[in-house]
This record gives structure tokens, sequence and C-alpha cells, in this order.
């Protein structure tokens, strides 16, 4: 007997992340928003917080997907606030029974020369970038635990492996994330959670479009592919992370064209 399958049924069968529960923090745009489409796209349900125009951004990501994809879902969440991150995950949980993925994408800059640099420039990079991390991290592998599974993959830079002038306090928490994602990597493996880093290097934002042109071709000479990436070019690492990498844990991927090798 031959069964016949519908054009939906195939395209079911070939999506890499299929009914995968995923929070992806810094959903709002750039890479974040990348990230929460391509895993959508992929079959997942995402949850995405962010800032402002979060939620139209889920409902522009969900307008787009096929009708056999995943779902783009906003919720909202103080991400220096430990209550309201508890109160999210336990939402998460409710509503959806599980968290497959968690990618902590979510962070912020304060830039300023060191000499210059005060207390609330310091303190408010780590509260997001440092204090959020490990705020959400923890409860989410309490429920990856009893799941005995999932995938976490942090949002580093290349910054945090090589420094940068005036990033004093970005790198550094940039820099902590690594020996955060290895140390929870070597204590939960053996309870099937993979934990690993990407470190962009000079990726396509709002940001790097500010840039004057002669300031990004100076950039562009050190980089061996000679151009910058897309936030494309990260989705694509976190997509593999997730979903095609079952014996990779606390590594780190660095998406930077080949700028430091």
């Amino acid at each position: 007997m031959t069964t016949t399958l519908t054009q939906e049924e195939k395209s079911s069968m070939t999506l890499k992340l299929k009914d995968k529960i995923a929070l992806v923090t810094g959903g709002t745009r750039g890479i974040g928003k990348a990230i929460a489409e391509l895993y959508a796209q992929e079959g997942a349900q995402v949850i995405i917080t962010g800032r402002a125009a979060s939620n139209e951004t889920a409902s522009e990501i969900n307008s787009t997907l096929a009708p056999e994809t995943g779902k783009v879902h906003y919720k909202s969440c103080e991400m220096g606030d430990r209550a309201a991150i508890d109160a999210l995950v336990s939402s998460i949980l409710t509503e959806f029974g599980r968290i497959d993925v968690l990618v902590n994408n979510a962070g912020i800059t304060n830039d300023q020369l060191f000499i210059r640099m005060k207390d609330e420039d310091w303190t408010n990079v780590m509260n997001v970038n440092l204090n959020a991390l490990f705020y959400l991290t923890q409860p989410v592998v309490k429920a990856m635990s009893k799941q005995k599974g999932g995938a976490i993959i942090n949002m580093s830079s290349v910054v945090g492996l090589h420094g940068n002038p005036a990033q004093v306090n970005y790198a550094t928490t940039k820099a902590g994330i690594l020996g955060f994602s290895k140390s929870i990597a070597k204590e939960y493996g053996r309870r099937g959670i993979r934990v690993n880093v990407i470190a962009p290097g000079f990726i396509q934002t709002e940001m790097t479009d500010k840039l004057p042109e002669e300031i990004q071709n100076k950039y562009k000479e050190n980089i061996p592919l000679g151009d910058f990436g897309s936030a494309k070019d990260v989705a694509d690492a976190a997509l593999f992370l997730a979903a095609s990498s079952n014996y990779i844990t606390g590594q780190v991927i660095q998406v930077d064209g080949g700028l430091f090798m």
C-alpha cells in the first residue's frame, strides 16, 4: 500500500525544530529577531521578549510564515528583574509545558572610556548582560533537568574574547558569559542539557549602519571574508546549535568572517 503525503505533511517532516518550544530574549530586532524568525520557520513555537514593538515584531514575523511552520509569541519582561523573569518562565511552562531551547540574546551597551566610566554605566550593563543571564538560566535549567534535555545558546561577542577600547563594562560581561556557559555545560551535560556560546564579530545592524563609510571600509579590510556579517548568519549558527549539534557542548562559535583566528 502506497501512502501519498500532502505538501504540508512533507514540509513538516523536514522542519528542524518541529513542535519545539524556544525562548529568545532580545527578540525585537537584529540578531534576536532573525533567530526568532528562523526558529519559527523551522517549526518552533518561539517566545520573544524585548523592548517596545516586540508585539509588532511577533505579528510581522507571523504574517510571513507558512501554515505548517511554527509561530512567534510575545511576552513582556523586564530583564533585570528577578521576579519578572521567574514569572516569565512560569507562564511559558504553564502555557507550553516545557522549554526546549533558550537563547540568551538580550544585552545592552553603555560605552565610555574607562577613566570616565560612572558606577551606573558599569552596573546597568552588568545587570542586563550578566545578572539577567543568571536569573533566567537558573529556572530554565531546572525545567530542562526535569525534561532530561535542552539546548541553551548564550550570545557573547568577539569583544569578550579580545577586549575593546571604551567597552570595559560590555567586554567584561561578554567574557563572563564564556565562563558561565562552560561551567553549566559541565554541571548539566549528564542531564542532557547542552550549553554553547556564539560570539559574533561585525554584524550589519543599525549600529554599524551609523558608522561613516570610510570607517566601515577600514574595519572590512581586516576581515578575511571582506564584509560584515548579517543577522541571518548568526541565526544560522543558532539553529545549528539548537537542532543539529547533539554532541556539541561548552563550545564558542565565532561568527566573525575570520576576523580573529
